[in-house]
């Protein structure tokens, strides 16, 4: 029987729930290491789920609910647990040297310090949606994609390239000289996204929750953009921002929908 995870080595080793789990093991079944079943589930799910662990050799074991239980505590695990590999975090001068990092239509998300796993999950997936190449997060003062990152992002943290950088400040300096344009959501800007139009070579940073911008990063960016609204909402969550932000750059640079 599993033993009792603490919270961060259950956030980090497994995802939980029926769609995320089918989402990975169709979507990406290599990044699947094990399979735990209830043994009450309905037969039709759990042959739903068996099919596609034999058809991955994936291995799956069908175990008493208790075992789900321990395993993740006040989780919600719909009778289904996958342990995951760890996400990959790629290095930046690697991705740089990469084809896909000489496109001349590329957009690529920056994280300033974003600490809700839920919201970096989010982020992640609307990445995915809207063709971003990648996402890059700080190693240090930000949530690490572990299991909740993959979960709520149905799983694209695992196909998004996650960069992971010791400074933003810097990481943008040098982007910069790459030929990248450095765009910041602040909702104090002057000008709005409806006002202007995204470079073809764009990075993203999107800020904190609440916080917003760190001043150092704010001052790297070539052009700060505040997203138009009425009433008296003064801002936006992280990843609602994000994804507004980056479907406009995908309006006018994006690939258009197959």
């Amino acid at each position: 029987m599993a033993k009792k995870q603490d919270r961060d080595a259950i956030d980090q080793e497994f995802i939980w729930g029926r769609q995320p789990v089918l989402d990975l093991l169709r979507h990406s079944p290599e990044k699947c290491l094990k399979l735990w079943i209830s043994e009450r589930a309905q037969s039709a799910f759990v042959n739903e789920f068996v099919t596609l662990a034999k058809s991955a050799s994936v291995i799956f074991q069908k175990v008493p609910p208790s075992v789900l239980d321990e395993m993740c505590p006040k989780e919600l695990h719909q009778g289904v647990i996958a342990r995951i590999t760890a996400v990959e975090q790629i290095d930046l001068d690697i991705f740089l040297k990469s084809p896909c990092a000489q496109a001349k239509h590329i957009l690529i998300v920056v994280l300033d310090h974003i600490l809700d796993p839920h919201n970096i999950g989010a982020i992640v997936r609307t990445a995915e949606a809207a063709g971003a190449a990648a996402v890059i997060y700080p190693r240090r003062r930000s949530a690490l994609p572990g299991g909740t990152v993959v979960k709520v992002s149905a799983g694209a943290a695992l196909r998004v390239p996650m960069i992971a950088v010791t400074n933003i400040a810097q990481t943008l300096l040098r982007l910069q000289e790459e030929g990248f344009w450095i765009v910041g959501l602040d909702h104090n800007a002057e000008q709005s996204f409806w006002e202007a139009s995204y470079p073809k070579r764009t990075i993203l940073v999107i800020g904190a929750e609440g916080e917003g911008l760190s001043r150092l990063v704010k001052e790297r960016c070539d052009l700060l953009f505040r997203i138009p609204m009425t009433g008296e909402t003064g801002s936006l969550n992280a990843s609602v921002a994000a994804a507004l932000g980056m479907f406009e750059w995908a309006r006018a640079w994006g690939k258009q929908e197959q």
